[in-house]
């Protein structure tokens, strides 16, 4: 086990952060559910979803905003809460934001293979079990187990790989989904957006989904210790990815309604595809779309196995966790045990198949909710508490906003729990009850084991200063 402070290497410029942000918003999840979506609402419902989505977002994103740069540790969640509300807290935040990532990193592999197979047809041979009524094949998921592993590699050599990783991957996806905007706009008809609303729960429909589609922005915090970017431009680069990620889903909408007929956008294995080869014209173009999709795949997937490893480092360096997951390799600076740890999750998902991926989308939705309900927290209790606390970025009004980012985060939970529009089945209550199970005991021991560690040596490791690392 690791003993005293060890430090990650600051890696990322301005355009890094920005990459592994908005790239991890946007992904995959467009590609799959735009049809979807404009089935639920209709277009301009589906789009008004997004706008109020965003709206309601960015009061979490100004509170991120603030602790950010106010608190540019390692961990985000974890250290925000730590330094508001203490010691448990931390641990919970810490937990949920690891699991909302995961969760999200799990559904990864069977969706990259679902693309794949949209390009060239994967033969089925190693029937393994079925799930949710999806046959789950060897060849299959070795092809999954098999992209799992070199992002597990990337991230495992240095966060600087990983970020150029993610900017080549998120140039792809912008460069096709432009293309597909661009087809839509040319060969399309404003006859096939219609209807352009349907009903009030086919807009809350889709509003359930966009905390989902928007995490992502919380890798800023995560990377906090790993920036080479000054403090004051860090709230800028939060709000300006949660506003670009919004801009992009609603024209991605908007792209997918005017390029095809209702049939088309619903009927096929991949929606965006289908109507982006109905527009053009030849089946070809929905194949140079699934190459764009798999771009989204992969900077979702990077984005997220890069936030859970540094969360759960964030914790095991402050003794939180058990300490194996505290380890910094020697040579790439990357809390190398934590990616080994987070990548083997998402290498197992790979074994689940695509019958699981309602299972881990809607549980980790739950956790999403979870962080922003704590970092909300957070932030109110810190400038009660801590008014002369240094922020390089202070929000105005910061009791309405700290008020609407509950209001939120409770919102949106309320939408998931059994009295709610949208509730849990069984298996994802099993999924988050499972989950913080098991971390809460882990916890458990590394505390009764790291008895001896003094308050102020916690806030070392969690707080450490530029003097304190060298």
């Amino acid at each position: 086990m690791n003993s005293g402070n060890q430090t990650l290497e600051k890696s990322f410029k301005s355009r890094d952060v920005l990459a592994m942000a908005f790239g991890t918003m946007i992904g995959w999840g467009w590609i799959m559910l735009s049809g979807q979506w404009a089935a639920s609402a209709g277009m301009a419902g589906a789009i008004s979803a997004y706008i109020v989505g965003a709206v309601l977002c960015i009061f979490v994103g100004l509170v991120y905003a603030e602790l950010t740069p106010a608190i540019p540790f390692t961990g985000g969640s974890v250290v925000f809460s730590y330094k508001a509300m203490g010691y448990w807290p931390a641990v919970f935040a810490g937990l949920a934001t690891a699991f909302a990532y995961l969760g999200v990193a799990a559904w990864e592999g069977p969706a990259f293979t679902t693309a794949l197979n949209y390009i060239v047809p994967i033969p089925e041979f190693g029937r393994l079990w079925t799930i949710q009524g999806s046959d789950v094949y060897l060849s299959v998921a070795l092809i999954s187990v098999i992209a799992s592993v070199i992002i597990t590699i990337v991230n495992y050599r240095g966060a600087k790989q990983a970020a150029v990783f993610q900017t080549i991957a998120t140039v792809g996806l912008v460069a096709v989904g432009i293309l597909f905007l661009s087809g839509g706009v040319a060969f399309g008809d404003i006859e096939y957006t219609k209807p352009l609303f349907t009903s009030f729960n086919g807009f809350t429909v889709v509003l359930l989904m966009v905390p989902a589609m928007f995490v992502g922005f919380d890798v800023i915090p995560q990377s906090a210790s790993e920036m080479d970017v000054p403090l004051k431009k860090i709230p800028r680069i939060l709000i300006i990815s949660i506003c670009m990620a919004a801009a992009w889903y609603m024209l991605m909408i908007f792209a997918t309604c005017i390029s095809a007929p209702g049939s088309v956008r619903t009927g096929g294995v991949i929606p965006v595809a289908d109507a982006m080869a109905f527009a053009f014209g030849n089946p070809i173009w929905g194949k140079v779309c699934i190459i764009g999709a798999m771009c989204g795949i992969l900077t979702s997937w990077n984005g997220f196995l890069y936030g859970g490893a540094r969360v759960l480092f964030s914790l095991a360096n402050a003794k939180m966790l058990p300490g194996f997951l505290a380890k910094v390799h020697p040579k790439y600076h990357t809390p190398s045990n934590a990616v080994l740890f987070c990548g083997g999750l998402s290498t197992f998902s790979c074994l689940l198949g695509a019958g699981a991926l309602t299972w881990f989308v809607n549980a980790s939705s739950f956790g999403v909710v979870i962080i922003y309900l704590m970092v909300s927290l957070s932030f109110i209790v810190l400038r009660v508490k801590q008014p002369e606390m240094h922020r390089p970025y202070k929000v105005k009004y910061a009791k309405f906003v700290g008020a609407m980012s509950v209001g939120v985060a409770l919102f949106f939970a309320y939408l998931y729990l059994p009295m709610g529009p949208s509730p849990l089945v069984p298996i994802e209550w099993a999924l988050v009850c499972g989950w913080f199970a098991l971390g809460l005991i882990l916890a458990v021991y590394a505390k009764a084991k790291n008895s001896h560690v003094t308050e102020l040596e916690r806030q070392s490791l969690l707080f450490r200063t530029e003097d304190e690392a060298a």
